[in-house]
């Protein structure tokens, strides 16, 4: 099944949607945090009645598990400019994931200033499908995409544990284009940057927000992930996502937990 479809939301009127999480999309058993706000934004800009998804931010409460879903939305503000909506997702009466979606229009024309790290517009010889290995069992998102990683990047791949905490991936929806719903995803794809200090293992995601800057081209997404500091078991992971020709499409920054050292 698409991204476009596995993400799909179903209105029940009064500002409530209904989804179905897939297994198809999950990180271990836990539906990815990434595709919940896809799901989530989906329903946002539905209830504003128009235009694109700008910002988004949330909080992660705690992990719904596969299977179906409310999401309730409410526009705080209806404005020309951005109309914001808040939207909770449910599952069995617990609310699992709060955010505020900010709506508009992404803009059109190429960028006045951009400062973006240099990455090749699609996966060089060598860049590692993720399906192809063993973790794609846990890493289930690896397949429901298509996602490659740069090993140069990726030292925990052949055991390093000394850093840098920078990744590089490109990633694709698989059987269609990216929009700016997968370039969301995308920004919350790489596994945990904190990976390249040995700290393998579940690493959830606290808080996240993401901003939609421009429509993706055909193509390739580029994902460059950085960490700029690791305090205990809390880190910071900031994902700059660009698109086939060069425009940067997505910036995200979430904190999120790491297994301790």
């Amino acid at each position: 099944m698409t991204f476009t479809k596995s993400s799909a939301v179903r209105p029940l009127g009064d500002g409530t949607y209904t989804a179905s999480l897939p297994a198809e999309w999950t990180v271990g058993p836990k539906p990815h945090g990434g595709f919940l706000l896809a799901g989530m934004t989906r329903a946002a800009v539905s209830e504003a009645g128009d235009g694109d998804p700008l910002a988004v931010s949330a909080q992660f409460l705690r992990a719904p598990e596969v299977g179906p879903v409310l999401i309730r939305t409410s526009v705080r503000k209806a404005g020309r400019t951005a109309t914001v909506v808040a939207a909770s997702l449910e599952q069995r009466g617990q609310v699992c994931v709060e955010s505020s979606i900010t709506v508009g229009r992404i803009p059109e024309l190429r960028a006045d200033y951009a400062d973006l790290p240099s990455m090749p517009s699609s996966p060089p010889p060598g860049a590692v499908d993720l399906s192809a290995l063993p973790s794609a069992q846990f890493y289930k998102v690896g397949s429901a995409c298509d996602v490659r990683v740069d090993p140069a990047s990726a030292g925990f791949l052949t055991g390093r544990t000394d850093g840098p905490l920078t990744l590089r991936l490109w990633a694709r929806p698989h059987e269609e284009q990216p929009d700016p719903y997968f370039a969301l995803v995308a920004g919350d794809l790489s596994m945990p940057v904190t990976f390249n200090l040995g700290r393998v293992g579940w690493s959830p995601t606290v808080q996240l927000t993401a901003l939609l800057r421009a429509r993706p081209a055909p193509g390739w997404l580029r994902i460059h992930v950085t960490c700029q500091a690791v305090h205990g078991q809390w880190f910071d992971e900031d994902a700059t996502v660009i698109d086939s020709a060069g425009r940067l499409v997505c910036q995200a920054r979430q904190l999120a937990l790491t297994p301790a050292s």
